[in-house]
């Protein structure tokens, strides 16, 4: 089990070739770094770009993609994966948890090119834990053992999840699975939003709604959909137990064809502000591509002196 506070660290090296016979560049200064998913018109993933396909621009302006890799391309070409579960057991998931394990459990040991997995289990309090690899057995009994009980603490989970992976390096990766309610939390809705957007994770809502209210329901799936596009994810929402297993496919696919790409931005200021960044697919046969990614990071602050 690993502590939780790290630091946040840019990559940097030389210029690099993988296996596809693409290049993968690195620029010796600090990197804007974005996970990127891109699917045609069908919401098939395409795998298969390059460098030269992909055009970004940080408040209009284009930038120079000075880091790229392809999710493909092989455990050690690419940054360090770090993936995330946030498992709401709080009393209102008493119908869905139990039957959720074996599918979660499935999940994650299908990602075998994590180096870490960061559980956080949480209801009325917050529990959170970094296991390595070797440390499997253990997540998958402290999984399996957790029943389901007390109010439910989704933001605050979210938060304290968020302020550890603050500090990792590489491509990071939450899966939150929950029924969307809120009951405990002493952050807001709108202060977790704006963490979100200060991060670099991607985040994959699977949304269990079906035991809801159906007054709540629509502002749940809402919620839960934003949370997941603001960073570049999505959100499921299955109606049975028996849709996990396609569910968390369809997750381990999108992971396995995400691209990595970094630019060092063009605006040197340090005032913190917002920076919207549009990542744009320009291979001519790609008409119609959409690309997920985060809408953009807030840009390095640095105290005016006096």
């Amino acid at each position: 089990m690993w502590g939780q506070l790290l630091t946040v660290a840019s990559l940097a090296c030389g210029i690099v070739a993988t296996p596809q016979g693409q290049a993968m560049f690195r620029s010796g200064v600090e990197l804007v770094n974005f996970g990127v998913t891109v699917v045609d018109r069908k919401g098939a993933v395409i795998t298969d770009l390059k460098a030269e396909d992909f055009e970004v621009y940080e408040e209009g302006r284009k930038q120079t993609i000075g880091y790229f890799a392809r999710g493909d391309a092989g455990k050690e070409f690419l940054p360090p994966l770090h993936l995330g579960l946030l498992f709401d057991t709080s009393g209102s998931m008493q119908e869905d948890l139990r039957l959720s394990r074996s599918a979660a459990v499935k999940f994650l040991n299908t990602i075998t090119d994590a180096i870490d997995i960061t559980l956080v289990d949480f209801d009325t309090e917050v529990r959170v834990a970094r296991y390595g690899q070797a440390d499997f057995p253990r997540l998958v009994e402290r999984i399996r053992n957790r029943e389901p009980e007390g109010w439910t603490a989704l933001f605050d989970a979210l938060g304290v999840y968020l302020d550890g992976a603050n500090g990792q390096d590489g491509r990071k990766i939450l899966v939150l699975y929950t029924d969307g309610g809120d009951t405990r939390s002493a952050i807001t809705l709108s202060e977790t939003l704006d963490l979100l957007k200060a991060s670099d994770v991607t985040v994959y809502s699977i949304g269990f709604l079906e035991h809801q209210l159906s007054s709540v329901k629509m502002g749940q799936r809402q919620m839960l959909t934003h949370m997941a596009e603001l960073t570049g994810g999505r959100a499921f929402f299955p109606t049975a137990i028996k849709d996990l297993d396609k569910v968390y496919d369809s997750v381990h696919e999108e992971i396995l064809a995400q691209y990595s790409l970094g630019y060092s931005s063009l605006d040197r200021r340090t005032d913190g502000a917002w920076r919207k960044v549009e990542v744009k697919v320009v291979r001519p046969d790609l008409k119609g591509a959409k690309v997920r990614a985060r809408a953009g990071y807030f840009g390095p602050y640095k105290p005016a002196s006096r």
